[in-house]
Order: structure tokens, then C-alpha cells, then sequence
């Protein structure tokens, strides 16, 4: 995975709450097991009608708008499990989520691709899409390190909390598998120290 450190992008605001996976991406097009090419059908049904032309009003078609940061409603990821709905997210270019909240397994499977889910407050998710309104081009610095999220330019910035674990993936660009690895020489070290005679 890529490593993630500071992001400053600018942002594509869906304001729309409850926003479930079926919506993300439709169980129809969860035929493969890896996780390139979803992308293309992100929100699929809301991006296009049913002759598969492109809805002119649907946010992610509006060329003024553009980034790696989606903003949306609360209640962010609910509904089934699926892991695609990270994939999907991650392979149209969206390395954050913010809300002001996540679904539990939705944030777990973010966390596991790569994809940070930045949970604010109501009156910060507020503010960022009040400001967007006013202009397309504002962008949010989003800083792992210090698990701050801000918007330059203003005095708005909020704390954000994150697993110690995920964030230490995330900031080496490890899945949980390099993660292990990564722990080899401790784990090796505890073996050591604790064989039975």
C-alpha cells in the first residue's frame, strides 16, 4: 500500500447520509476477489441511468469538482460487509473519507486497503460543506501524525482518533501481513525467551 503521511486535497462533497455499500458499489459487479477495477462502477447507480449514460447531476460527474478526499453524510459505509466498497473507493483515486460517522466494519475494511475514514463532528462536516459551496477549490489538510484534520486558510481544524495499530500500518504503507513481518525479529525474540524445556 502507499504510504500515508499528510494529505492536502481538494474534495468532492456528497452530502447524503446513510449512505450504504449496495450504494458504493452494487452487489452485481462483486464478481472478482482482487481489488483493481472497481473503480469504475462506484455508485454506479447513482453515476449513471439505466441506459448507462452519465446523470449530469450526480456530484462525482460535475468536472468542477475534483480530488482525493470524499466528504460525505453521516452514516458513512452501512449496510452489508463487503470489502469492495473500500476497493472501489480506493481504486477511483480517494485515499480519505470524511464523515461524521463510519459503520463500524466499513471503517476496519478502509483501514485494511489503505483508505484513511476521518471521523469529525457534526459542526466540522458542516462547515466543510458550507465552505465548498462558497468555493469548489477549497482544499483539507489531513496530517496522520497528528491525527489532525484542518482547512487551510481558516482557523478550522479538529482532532481525529484512529487505531495505534492502523495508523502505524498506514503511515509505512503496510497491510496486516507487513505489519507481521515487519514485527519478525520480536516475535522471533519472544520465541526465544519463552521455549519450553
Amino acid at each position: 500500500m502507499e504510504k500515508f503521511k499528510t494529505l492536502n486535497s481538494t474534495v468532492i462533497p456528497l452530502a447524503n447520509e446513510d449512505i450504504d455499500t449496495d450504494q458504493i458499489i452494487p452487489a452485481r459487479f462483486l464478481k472478482s476477489t482482487t481489488r483493481e477495477g472497481f473503480g469504475k462502477n462506484l455508485f454506479r447507480d447513482w453515476r449513471y441511468d439505466s441506459q448507462g449514460d452519465l446523470k449530469e447531476d450526480f456530484i462525482l460527474n460535475d468536472p468542477s469538482y475534483s480530488g482525493s478526499i470524499l466528504v460525505a453524510g453521516k452514516n458513512f459505509g452501512c449496510g452489508s460487509s463487503r470489502e469492495h466498497a473500500a476497493w472501489a473507493l480506493y481504486d477511483s483515486g480517494f485515499r480519505a473519507v470524511v464523515s461524521s460517522y463510519f459503520a463500524d466494519i466499513f471503517k476496519g475494511n478502509a483501514l485494511n486497503n489503505g483508505l484513511l475514514p476521518v471521523q469529525v463532528s457534526d459542526a466540522f462536516l458542516e462547515t466543510i460543506f458550507e465552505l465548498v459551496k462558497q468555493d469548489k477549490n477549497i482544499t483539507l489538510k489531513i496530517e496522520l501524525i497528528d491525527q489532525q484534520i484542518s482547512i487551510p486558510g481558516t482557523n478550522h481544524k479538529e482532532k481525529f482518533k484512529i487505531n495505534a495499530n492502523k495508523k502505524s500500518c498506514l503511515l509505512n504503507g503496510y497491510d496486516d501481513i507487513d505489519y507481521l513481518i515487519s514485527k519478525k525479529s520480536q516475535i522471533e525474540q519472544f520465541e526465544q525467551t519463552h521455549k519450553e524445556f
